[in-house]
């Protein structure tokens, strides 16, 4: 069983989540995402019970070790951690989900101290080759709260049985174990070539809960690495002029 913690968010789109733990509660965090601790509060980094658990993580997109923030004193006391990029903190209660849910690599920020991050693989072999996420995903399994990260915005979704949703790759962040998920390509030749939604589409089809985002991370590293190369390109071609202006005056032309 994992310790049942209290929580509560701060800020908006660029959120944290701070922690309130009773004497002898802990909880288990993604190494590099702590911000702050209250007095009490002590680190223990490791594998979180070996080198296999290490290396599942590891496959599954997080780091091999995990830190584990306990409350040693005699009140109770506070640690926070934030989120990586802009966008949101997601709460998962693994008992309202039966145990265990499936995310994307990468999301998982800190749970409660029982639960454990572990590797799904896809089922199919369309979702494992073109579905943005390989053939690993992020499972999480326990019976207490656990935290994901997502970008931008994040839209919740409730699937019927039988109910379908098709959606971008890389903006899913995660869903429950009852959906099946699977990968199609993108109908319409036009839609293919012009269209700017890529190959694939994923198919989620209920029933379950689904969690959307608005901005995946590789998006937005797309946008950034687009700017700097325009930017750089605008600092070559002024420079480029001024050296031909330079050149020009000094030659008396």
């Amino acid at each position: 069983m994992a310790d049942k913690v209290d929580y509560r968010m701060h800020g908006d789109d660029l959120q944290m989540v701070e922690i309130v733990l009773d004497p002898g509660e802990g909880v288990r965090a993604e190494t590099g995402t702590m911000t702050f601790m209250e007095d009490g509060i002590e680190m223990e980094t490791g594998t979180g019970g070996g080198f296999l658990k290490g290396l599942k993580r590891a496959f599954a997109g997080e780091s091999f070790f995990i830190t584990t923030f306990l409350n040693r004193g005699p009140h109770r006391a506070s640690v926070a951690f934030a989120a990586p990029y802009p966008g949101k903190i997601v709460p998962i209660d693994l008992t309202a989900e039966g145990g265990a849910f499936i995310c994307q690599r990468d999301a998982y920020l800190c749970s409660a101290q029982g639960i454990e991050v572990t590797i799904a693989f896809s089922k199919r072999l369309g979702a494992g080759l073109f579905g943005g996420e390989g053939f690993v995903l992020q499972r999480l399994e326990g019976s207490g709260m656990a935290f994901i990260h997502a970008g931008g915005t994040v839209i919740e979704k409730t699937l019927a049985a039988g109910e379908t949703l098709r959606v971008d790759t890389g903006c899913i962040v995660g869903f429950s174990t009852t959906v099946d998920y699977d990968i199609q390509l993108m109908k319409g030749f036009k839609n293919i070539l012009f269209g700017g939604e890529g190959l694939f589409l994923a198919t989620l089809r209920g029933p379950g809960k689904v969690y959307l985002q608005s901005l995946p991370l590789s998006r937005l590293a797309d946008r950034i690495l687009a700017a700097t190369h325009k930017q750089v390109g605008e600092k070559k071609g002024m420079d480029g002029i001024g050296g031909d202006l330079l050149g020009n005056l000094l030659s008396g032309s």
